[in-house]
């Protein structure tokens, strides 16, 4: 298949470029359909421009947009991490059961069979504590 160094050093280097290529159009299609100040038509002839004329459009993409996409990338970051806090807040916040509700949980998994006498005390010992 390879004839000498040469031609495997090529096909490598040709690999890494098509990798590198692949990675760079992953990163500005993320950045296309994530910015919110280009509207449908503008996103749509940036993603016709990048398949068509791979290198030059990616090329041409961070030349013109470059400066912005760490800026979106970290408000898209920024918009998830308060969005965890919330839910995680919102989690946290919920009052846990009561030591009644606690007793009356376990007495009704006692009356069921689901646990023995010995569980019970000790749940409610736990509830009580």
């Amino acid at each position: 298949m390879f004839n000498d160094n040469g031609s495997f050093l090529l096909a490598l280097f040709e690999f890494f470029l098509f990798f590198a290529w692949f990675m760079c159009l992953f990163w500005v299609f993320g950045d296309i359909f994530r910015s919110s100040d280009l509207g449908g038509g503008a996103k749509t002839i940036w993603v016709i421009f990048v398949i068509l004329v791979p290198w030059l459009g990616i090329l041409v993409y961070l030349l013109a947009r470059g400066g912005g996409m760490q800026k979106r990338q970290l408000e898209q970051a920024r918009a998830m991490q308060a969005a965890q806090a919330d839910y995680i807040q919102s989690v946290a916040q919920s009052s846990p059961a009561s030591a009644t509700d606690q007793i009356a949980s376990a007495k009704s998994l006692l009356d069921s069979g689901a646990i023995t006498q010995a569980e019970f005390d000790a749940l409610k010992s736990k509830a009580l504590a």
